[in-house]
């Protein structure tokens, strides 16, 4: 027993020496992390100190500061081992670092995110059109363009310049090139050019001529045009609204905000591998938009009268047999051009929305759609018996068949549901007396006969 109380003590002793070592380690330690603090903070006796929870959460916030300069600097060294597409030297970043960015200074994360927005987006989409490549070599737009660029955030601002001076006009001439010099409007910057809003609608024009009527754009208040353009581009292009009326309804405009919103349409423009400064490519387009719409209108129209024909032909005084022939000839025309309408009606909105155009014709297309088959129904039921029941449990059938079954989770029920349906409609007509068909007139057998290959054919 002896010996193990023995053993026990110097257990406890041992315990109490590991446990006075930790303190005073840890407690160097935590000092050292909270020297950093504003105002220092000291622990002194680490139990008592950390009590009340201020210490400690101190400690904590200079911890999660300590990473998040570390992942803030893992980014700008990514950031310094991109190259430029126009230089084709690595960014350069100079006086952003880490412990600035982990404190939010205004001017340097405003300096870094315009960096990150001018070589990552602006660069890259305005380095793709055709009519930059004269500008990546030269040098002459530098200096005109240095001069507007004020109030930017320390960095180097040479290399900096000669970039964003490239990027920059490349953008202003594709604007002017493929929407407001076809319009007559005259845009020289990315500044007061863009307050009325009148550059905006040009721009999506070029884009979707359908979205924009310019001569009520002209007619409209800034912050209409501004306000419309921006909702336009928003819910018909999925372009996000970076702006509001209120910051380009002013004497200057944020220059670099506006290039920021403009950049976006560049991923949207047809086809920017191939945009040429004379306006060919759009004008083809356009073309093409002209065309499709002249279509659609002469399938309007054709609809139309032959919804009027139908109707005429619904009332005539004429045999069932006539008739039956009458509605077969409607029927084979309108499925001539059934493939012709639904490929004009392939939505042209990411969406799904058909355009204004597509949906008038949509409507008449239904309207005539539902007008056969009323006639088609109406048609049948005047057969003599028994073909004027049989007609109707066939449209019964028809409807049965075009029904969505809901899918349930247990597979029984979905057989049950099928069943039942099959149930209502397997009644044989075999079953039908005889004598029924034989007592129907000639003129029965003869519409019987027609009705028929009707059904064959068509």
């Amino acid at each position: 027993i002896v010996n193990h109380i023995c053993s026990l003590i110097v257990f406890l002793s041992f315990a109490d020496e590991q446990e006075a070592v930790q303190k005073r380690t840890f407690t160097k330690w935590i000092n050292s992390h909270l020297a950093k603090h504003k105002p220092p903070f000291e622990v002194n006796d680490l139990f008592e100190d950390i009590k009340d929870g201020v210490k400690l959460l101190a400690l904590l916030e200079i911890i999660s500061l300590i990473h998040w300069v570390s992942n803030i600097g893992t980014a700008l060294k990514f950031l310094e081992g991109r190259k430029s597409v126009y230089r084709g030297s690595p960014i350069k970043l100079v006086n952003i670092n880490a412990t600035d960015i982990a404190d939010g200074r205004p001017s340097i994360v405003l300096g870094l995110i315009w960096t990150i927005i001018l070589y990552f987006q602006i660069e890259e989409l305005t380095s793709n059109l055709a009519a930059l490549q004269a500008l990546s070599s030269s040098a002459s737009s530098v200096d005109s363009m240095a001069s507007s660029e004020t109030g930017s955030p320390p960095m180097k601002r040479k290399g900096m310049t000669k970039f964003q001076g490239n990027a920059k006009k490349a953008m202003l001439r594709w604007v002017q090139s493929t929407a407001t010099k076809r319009l007559g409007i005259e845009v020289k910057d990315f500044g007061p050019s863009w307050r009325s809003g009148l550059a905006f609608h040009s721009v999506i024009h070029a884009i979707r001529p359908d979205l924009v009527d310019m001569d009520i754009v002209r007619k409209r208040s800034n912050r209409e045009n501004l306000e419309e353009a921006f909702s336009v581009a928003e819910n018909e292009l999925g372009i996000p609204r970076l702006l509001d009326p209120e910051d380009v309804d002013v004497d200057k405009p944020d220059e670099k905000s506006i290039m920021t919103y403009v950049a976006q349409f560049l991923k949207h423009y047809p086809d920017p591998h191939q945009s040429e400064t004379d306006g060919q490519q759009e004008e083809v387009r356009f073309s093409a938009y002209r065309e499709e719409r002249k279509v659609l209108r002469e399938v309007k129209i054709w609809l139309d009268q032959l919804e009027r024909d139908i109707l005429r032909a619904q009332g005539s005084e004429e045999s069932l047999t006539d008739r039956y022939q009458a509605f077969k000839s409607f029927r084979v025309q309108y499925e001539m051009r059934k493939k012709q309408i639904e490929s004009l009606l392939q939505p042209v909105h990411k969406d799904g929305k058909l355009s204004v155009d597509q949906a008038v014709v949509k409507q008449a297309w239904d309207h005539v759609s539902v007008r056969l088959l009323d006639w088609h129904i109406h048609l049948d039921k005047s057969l003599p018996d028994p073909l004027g029941v049989i007609g109707a449990w066939l449209h019964r059938a028809e409807l049965s068949l075009r029904e969505d079954i809901p899918i349930q989770q247990a597979h029984e029920e979905t057989a049950n549901i099928i069943l039942r349906k099959l149930e209502q409609h397997k009644r044989p007509i075999s079953k039908r007396r005889p004598s029924s068909t034989r007592a129907a007139s000639g003129h029965g057998r003869k519409v019987k006969s027609d009705y028929l290959k009707f059904h064959l054919t068509v």
